[in-house]
């Protein structure tokens, strides 16, 4: 019965176009009440603060209202412009040099800004025209652009794999290190699939920089570049904590922004500050509700039954498991954030994998991919949407250029899915 009201709930507040918090919130609140039917309901409600102050407390959360800051922070500081001249400069004579540049800056400013949706509207302005220019259809360049942004939740540092780490207990550093190799294949996937797509087409090319305009454009971003060297160098050589180093890359960031870029005043600063606290709260917000939501799964002993389904489907079998995965975060990717996914899945999918013998960092890193997947397939990917919005085109129309994308992006990840070392290699 229980389960019956946490999903009915759930899935008609979904239908009705509920945020996603308040579909996890609403529908554990009501499978709350029906577990204590008959107590008063000042004790049956009174579980409720107190899941959600442990659920936001936790120290290792710190890490994402920082990243999140540090991320605003450098996307107002004029490092996405520096950024494309530098690799236009680098790669923009070879013939579907334009995509390459696209996806290149993708990696670089997922690395500091560690969002899908920041880097594409960060860098859409700019690179979306630019692939049109060069002779990409409009849908392709908007999905490429939307693609590439989605490296963001796999490319170190990522809030996703804050957030996994802290469900699922498992080293923040680990599983930054996890998404390295990933994030690469993810980004020569995607430079792949634009350059066969592209020997069809009449595409143009930029006139080859000298090796001055080069270094003119590397020292213009030499200050960017060297956030996430800074960042990812002092948490794996060990000098600080992952939310050490969030606080570490606000602080460089804002020195970057106000004193060597001078892009950040005090009003880009107040608009820095108010987005990222939303941001900031709507994570919070999710991770409340979903603790609420694995509680009562926890409560009416249901991840218990649907591990025991898990192990009979599977029959001991990690091909099974991972296949189960596969399907059910990619088809869940393309209703919910990745966010949501994390906290509804996670404690599914985490005890069945160890009891298989599956290492957690190769679980996390096949989890994320598929949710950073998710970020640009239709009907809910936030990333298509902020593409289309910045390339003026209708959602239907990007649908086809989505394809050579999709296919590139699930080879990788079944390449990720099946070979545990690419994930697990640097680690340790």
């Amino acid at each position: 019965m229980v389960g019956i009201v946490l999903l009915g709930i759930f899935v008609l507040l979904l239908a009705f176009g509920a945020p996603i918090a308040v579909c996890l919130g609403m529908s554990s609140v009501g499978a709350i009440l029906v577990q204590g039917a008959g107590k008063p309901l000042d004790a049956i409600m009174s579980v409720l603060p107190r899941l959600c102050s442990s659920a936001s407390s936790k120290f290792v959360l710190l890490a994402i209202p920082f990243f999140i800051l540090s991320g605003n922070v450098m996307e107002k500081a004029g490092i996405s412009g520096r950024l494309i001249n530098l690799a236009e400069k680098c790669l923009g004579h070879i013939r579907g040099g334009m995509a390459m540049v696209c996806v290149v800056v993708s990696c670089f400013f997922a690395a500091i800004s560690g969002s899908g949706p920041a880097t594409v509207a960060a860098l859409g302005l700019i690179m979306i025209p630019a692939l049109v220019k060069a002779g990409y259809p409009a849908s392709f360049s908007c999905a490429l652009m939307a693609a590439g942004g989605a490296i963001g939740v796999v490319i170190p540092p990522s809030i996703t794999f804050v957030v996994y780490g802290s469900i699922a207990d498992a080293s923040i550093t680990d599983l930054f290190i996890s998404g390295v190799i990933p994030d690469l294949m993810m980004g020569a996937g995607l430079i792949v699939a634009a350059l066969i797509l592209g020997r069809r087409m009449d595409l143009k090319v930029m006139p080859k920089a000298s090796a001055q305009e080069r270094f003119k454009a590397f020292k213009d971003a030499f200050w960017g570049l060297l956030m996430p060297v800074i960042i990812l160098g002092g948490i794996y050589g060990s000098i600080f904590t992952p939310t050490e180093a969030a606080a570490v890359s606000v602080f460089y960031g804002l020195v970057v922004g106000v004193f060597v870029y001078r892009e950040i005043d005090l009003q880009k600063m107040k608009d820095i500050l108010i987005d990222s606290c939303s941001t900031t709260a709507t994570v919070m917000f999710i991770t409340m509700g979903a603790t609420l939501f694995g509680y009562v799964l926890t409560r009416a002993r249901l991840d218990l039954a649907i591990e025991s389904f898990m192990m009979n489907v599977t029959g001991g079998s990690t091909v099974i498991f991972f296949m189960i995965v596969n399907i059910v975060l990619l088809i869940a990717g393309c209703f919910l954030d990745s966010t949501s996914a994390l906290y509804i899945f996670t404690p599914l999918f985490a005890p069945v994998a160890l009891q298989l013998g599956i290492d957690p960092i190769h679980l996390g890193t096949v989890m994320i991919v598929n949710l950073a997947i998710g970020l640009f397939t239709p009907p809910v990917g936030v990333n298509l949407y902020v593409a289309c919005g910045i390339g003026d085109i209708k959602i239907e129309q990007i649908t086809k250029g989505i394809i050579p994308c999709l296919i590139a992006e699930l080879v990788v990840l079944l390449l990720v899915t099946y070979i545990p070392g690419l994930s697990t290699v640097l680690v340790g």
